[in-house]
């Protein structure tokens, strides 16, 4: 049996019940064979990135112990987006989405192919991916960067509202 490997999964919604897609899209990564959630992170309130006027997302990182290879984990995660009603192939780049499902780190690999780059091309630039990444893993070396998760969350320069979702996290 293949060794297992420590995933991290970004997770983001801005159309209907977000925490609900959420919590769905967690449960249903838990869910994969030869897969284990290892970490959560809390929820954040994220302003929109980008130029389309939308509603803001919620946001949060899931570590995952998984043994499937990175292309069948993203195949695996475009299911479970798919089963919360995301169509890619219906909606603009950036736009509102019901679930956003995006691998981040897939443990020190780095892959370049059309369809997925790890790590996740502009995680690096982004606070709604590196705040709750780094309350989850903030050790974790990026391969590329060779920076710490935490090192890259102090470098940060994004001007855009991360703010902890206090309706679900108060009881955490």
């Amino acid at each position: 049996m293949p060794e297992s490997v420590r995933a991290y999964v970004g997770v983001g919604s801005n159309v209907g019940n977000r925490f609900a897609h959420c919590l769905a899209a967690v449960d249903a990564l838990g869910r994969l064979g030869a897969t284990r959630v290892a970490a959560c992170s809390r929820w954040y309130e994220t302003e929109p990135v980008g130029e389309i006027a939308q509603d803001w997302f919620l946001n949060g990182v899931v570590g995952l112990d998984t043994v499937l290879d990175p292309h069948e984990l993203l195949a695996r995660c475009r299911l479970i987006e798919e089963d919360r009603g995301r169509h890619r192939e219906r909606e603009s780049h950036g736009g509102p989405r019901t679930l956003d499902l995006d691998i981040l780190l897939y443990g020190d690999r780095v892959v370049e192919t059309p369809t997925l780059q790890i790590p996740h091309p502009r995680m690096t630039e982004r606070a709604f991916v590196l705040i709750p990444l780094e309350e989850i893993a903030p050790r974790v070396l990026h391969p590329v960067e060779q920076s710490t998760v935490a090192q890259l969350r102090a470098r940060l320069s994004d001007p855009h509202v991360v703010r902890l979702f206090e309706a679900v996290n108060r009881s955490a």
